[in-house]
């Protein structure tokens, strides 16, 4: 298996980039997020490739970082999920996107790929969830806010009723999630909650 490639990029498309490495030129399908930091980059850079062996052929995927692909891999465990929908995902959200979506049930935003529907988003988030370990978590939010927005997007209480008026406000459930996690203090009601989170919402 090819874990990753050294080289230079000399060619990048819509799809992906062919990176050269001792005169062979490698095609790697990279997703939109992954080719702009890679190729924002001089010289050589290194491409984290997942190498995909089916019976039509072998095709290698790359990300700029082995916390994109080990996102990628997460993906692709997902049933339905195949190699090029998993690219798909990953070039409509940022993998901090991606994770804060699946932690907050946004299946709305996931459901944005191409070529992905609202159930294959919401399984992707049952799948999912539970596998995201704190440090994933950490990196989508800050890291002040990780437990707290854990604990939020679990909790069956005036918090979640207030991410669910905020949505229908028309706020992404993660936008939601994250402010209310900033402000909530114990004893809170839903409609103080509700009216500094849209503090905090107007700020941003």
């Amino acid at each position: 298996m090819i874990s990753y490639i050294k080289g230079e990029i000399v060619y990048n498309d819509a799809e992906g980039v062919i990176i050269e490495n001792n005169g062979i030129g490698y095609r790697v399908i990279v997703p939109a997020f992954s080719a702009q930091k890679l190729c924002s980059q001089r010289g050589e850079v290194i491409v984290h490739t997942y190498m995909s062996v089916r019976e039509d052929g072998i095709t290698l995927f790359g990300f700029a970082s082995p916390e994109e692909r080990e996102l990628y891999e997460k993906l692709i465990s997902v049933s339905g999920i195949g190699p090029k929908a998993a690219v798909s995902i990953l070039g409509a959200l940022t993998p901090s996107q991606l994770i804060a979506a699946i932690i907050s049930a946004d299946s709305a935003a996931i459901a944005r790929a191409p070529g992905i529907g609202k159930k294959t988003a919401q399984r992707v988030i049952l799948d999912l969830k539970d596998k995201l370990g704190s440090e994933a978590i950490a990196e989508a939010f800050d890291g002040a806010d990780a437990a707290a927005v854990s604990e939020t997007a679990a909790a069956g209480d005036d918090r979640s009723e207030a991410v669910e008026a905020l949505v229908a406000l028309g706020y992404t459930r993660s936008e939601a999630l994250k402010a209310v996690s900033r402000v909530y203090n114990d004893g809170m009601d839903v409609q103080k909650i509700l009216s500094a989170a849209l503090r905090e919402l107007s700020r941003l």
